[in-house]
């Protein structure tokens, strides 16, 4: 029986076996990914409203060597074959070269010299058989250490948060705690923070301050309440100086004053010393 093309390629490559290959950036540039299906938009629009993955990589940081990306393709090598290669709505990798990326347009394991550390992918109902089942077996040949599925509704994943870890080329699961108020909550090795399902929503925890980490309305809350804060300031300041103002012209005014009736008892005094 002859084998798919995925199939062959786990055959090939093995997560071990992707050595950097030098002086190759850019060498071969990936077609753009497919247009998405309306549900696609629909979920990704819904996922990344807040500026999630905006704010994960300004978490992160180290944009030099830090990839916080999507929609584009992951691929062992340079050669690209539309049958088995696949597309995250989300990839997180560390030490590597964004350039090459760009260059490529998508994710080379071969030009990075390691596969991605951490996939997400969003339910839809057009995507959703993939997602558990050959896009799962892609990235476990490719060798991304976590994947992750989120699901808005459950109802196209079997579950509303989902996460495994690559161990010894399988995928494990990782344990999802129910908290309280119905939320649901994994822990990214990877990303060193916790995946959180929040009404529908994701949201990124940091486990060293127990906070999610900051997205892209608490950043514009952020700057509203700084600006907030300058204009008070400002006007505080505003007043201060016209209180001053205000102050010194009532010193002036009696400086005035003062000097007026000096010179008026001067006057009278010369008058009295006429008339003697």
């Amino acid at each position: 029986m002859p084998q798919s093309p995925l199939t062959a390629r786990c055959d090939m490559t093995t997560p071990d076996t992707f050595a950097k290959t030098a002086g190759v950036r850019g060498r071969s540039r990936l077609p753009d990914i497919p247009q998405r299906e309306p549900d696609e938009v629909s979920q990704y629009d819904s996922l990344f409203k807040h500026g999630n993955s905006h704010s994960l990589a300004v978490h992160l940081g180290n944009p030099d060597a830090t990839l916080v990306e999507a929609d584009r393709w992951i691929v062992p090598d340079g050669s690209f074959d539309k049958r088995w290669a696949r597309y995250p709505d989300l990839l997180v990798a560390f030490d590597v070269d964004p350039q090459s990326y760009e260059a490529s347009n998508g994710y080379v394991a071969s030009e990075q010299g390691k596969p991605p550390d951490f996939v997400l992918e969003v339910a839809s109902e057009s995507t959703a058989e993939a997602d558990l089942n050959e896009k799962r077996d892609y990235y476990a040949m490719i060798g991304v250490g976590e994947y992750w599925r989120f699901d808005k509704t459950w109802q196209h994943h079997g579950a509303k948060l989902a996460g495994e870890r690559l161990v010894n080329g399988e995928y494990q699961p990782i344990d999802i705690e129910e908290l309280p108020g119905g939320s649901l909550q994994g822990y990214s090795a990877a990303l060193n923070l916790h995946l959180r399902w929040v009404d529908g929503e994701l949201a990124f925890q940091d486990p060293a301050t127990g906070r999610r980490i900051a997205t892209l309305e608490d950043e514009r809350a952020r700057a509203d309440a700084e600006r907030t804060r300058a204009d008070t300031a400002e006007a505080e300041l505003g007043l201060e100086r016209e209180a001053r103002a205000t102050e010194q012209a009532r010193a002036d005014a009696a400086e005035a004053e003062l000097a007026a009736e000096r010179a008026r008892v001067r006057e009278l005094e010369e008058r009295l010393g006429l008339q003697d």
